[in-house]
């Protein structure tokens, strides 16, 4: 599946679920086509890049189709830094496509 129709299809999902962030980690091309790592949250329908700049239009995909997805993880909502409260070990993303197992 495209990183956008994914993107798109758990930013859908988590519009119905306000008590979870799904963090998604991976590596992207860097400015000088170098792989770098990223983490990307989603949370009530929007995506949100922790760790690079993302296009201001939301409906431009928070991640380009090069990037590779390595795992994601489930998180309890809202977050807390300085105690945050995982609800599922790392998975791949494709695994959220249901939404039973946000629950």
């Amino acid at each position: 599946m495209a990183v956008a129709c994914l993107l798109e299809a758990l930013e859908a999902i988590s519009r119905s679920r306000p008590d979870r962030v799904l963090r998604l980690r991976g590596e992207l091309a860097g400015a000088g086509g170098e792989l770098e790592p990223f983490e990307l949250l989603i949370f009530r329908g929007f995506s949100s890049s922790v760790s690079h700049p993302t296009c201001f239009d939301p409906d431009q995909p928070a991640l380009p189709a090069s990037a590779s997805i390595a795992s994601a993880e489930l998180l309890a909502a809202p977050l807390n830094p300085a105690a945050e409260r995982q609800l599922a070990a790392p998975q791949p993303a494709d695994f959220y496509l249901d939404p039973a197992a946000w629950d």
